[in-house]
């Protein structure tokens, strides 16, 4: 059995829509129709990036591949990108359309995740991702760690932007000019992780191993690698109750009504109908490093 969906379209079938892939009921049917709904808004944000696909054939309970290589099979209309790599290269997906998503849907991909450049220069980032990632479920916690690392992006003349994961934490953003290498924007968030827990030592930590955390936050800043990945604005997390990755006003951080995996497959669709897409212009006025890295040296010089 199978179903047909007409996505701008193009017809992209789903085999088995009825199997189940959460604990809830929640159906490949489902997760198909999630992405061709949202399809548009994500385009906007990964068209140009290469993915990682986050497959869960058997559902979220059962085993998860984690596939970066197109499969053969995908059809010839599928976008792909070839991303080098030490030793060779990999061809990637790229979702250059909504059909492309619910194709991936179909394949039982629940998460993409895409790389923080564009293909056309896969060396220099176009954003800067602070992944905060709570050790003890306290939303109110992480709420005001996300508020606390956009106040020092903006004493540092930066715009920061904020998502929550559909997981536990937040990812705060910043949109780059693409001027420098992946090594130098990792550290610059390296270090204004570190000034950050040294102003917050009781919320904060940059410590990547759990058992040395406590209940703080992590400040975890390794995604701003080459070939490394974060989670697609509107991704659905293999999660119970399918949350998905949801854009915010910045204002929200401060209602405490916000919860990182607060908005589910089933309720998104009612919050772009009433707040549209947050981070429509994202990319609207990337910014630059040079003076926020010179103001940042200062302050980790008055912090040490």
């Amino acid at each position: 059995m199978s179903v047909t969906i007409d996505v701008g379209g193009r017809p992209v079938k789903v085999s088995r829509p009825d199997k189940a892939l959460f604990p809830c009921g929640i159906t490949k049917l489902d997760l198909a129709r999630h992405y061709d709904a949202v399809g548009a808004r994500m385009v906007h944000h990964i068209a140009d990036r290469p993915l990682t696909l986050e497959r869960y054939p058997d559902g979220i309970e059962a085993q998860r591949i984690m596939q970066k290589r197109a499969g053969k099979y995908f059809p010839s209309w599928i976008a792909r990108v070839t991303v080098p790599k030490k030793g060779g290269s990999v061809e990637h997906v790229r979702a250059a359309d909504a059909a492309t998503l619910v194709y991936l849907a179909d394949q039982a991909c629940i998460t993409m995740h895409p790389t923080l450049s564009r293909r056309d220069m896969l060396q220099r980032p176009d954003r800067l991702v602070f992944d905060l990632d709570p050790s003890a479920d306290r939303p109110d916690e992480v709420r005001r760690a996300a508020r606390l690392i956009g106040d020092l992006l903006l004493e540092l003349g930066l715009a920061p932007w904020a998502m929550t994961t559909g997981s536990r934490g937040y990812h705060v953003v910043v949109p780059l000019q693409r001027r420098l290498g992946f090594d130098d924007v990792r550290g610059f968030a390296r270090d204004l992780a570190a000034v950050a827990e040294s102003r917050e030592p009781k919320l904060f930590t940059t410590e990547q191993r759990k058992a040395n955390r406590g209940d703080r936050v992590l400040i975890d800043v390794m995604r701003n690698g080459y070939a490394q990945t974060s989670v697609a604005p509107y991704a659905v997390r293999a999660r119970p109750g399918a949350p998905v990755a949801t854009p915010l006003h910045w204002e929200e951080l401060s209602d405490g009504r916000t919860r990182a995996d607060r908005w589910t497959i089933k309720t998104i669709g009612e919050r772009l109908e009433r707040e549209g897409d947050p981070w429509q212009d994202i990319a609207a006025r990337p910014a630059t490093l040079t003076q926020a890295r010179t103001l940042l040296a200062r302050e980790a010089a008055l912090t040490s």
